[in-house]
């Protein structure tokens, strides 16, 4: 029987993003155990090219770590214009973990 896909907001502690500098920006994902994590580490959504696609990039333009002594995984991503460019819809990089919050692991 296949295990049964939870919404990644339900796996992790805290989902969040922020500015990794002005051209870059890193979502952090944090689980309270090992097996979260590895469930984590191991879904589909979560890989490099899910990511990439997900928000519209290029699989060399993310880099994921895996942290699993924390139980966390990092993915920074470059980002599209410079942040605080007139085009630059979220100068701190604080709200662009949203689409990670419906993904399914």
């Amino acid at each position: 029987m296949p295990e049964i896909k939870l919404p990644l907001a339900e796996l992790a502690n805290v989902i969040r993003s922020k500015n990794a500098g002005p051209l870059c920006v890193t979502l952090d994902l944090f689980f309270p155990n090992f097996e979260c994590f590895q469930r984590a580490a191991q879904s589909d959504a979560l890989q490099v090219s899910s990511i990439a696609s997900l928000y519209g990039l290029l699989s060399p333009q993310v880099k994921r770590f895996d942290l699993p002594e924390i139980f966390a995984i990092k993915l920074s991503m470059q980002r599209s214009v410079c942040a605080g460019h007139p085009g630059d819809g979220d100068l701190y990089g604080a709200q662009q973990h949203a689409p990670l919050l419906s993904l399914r692991v």
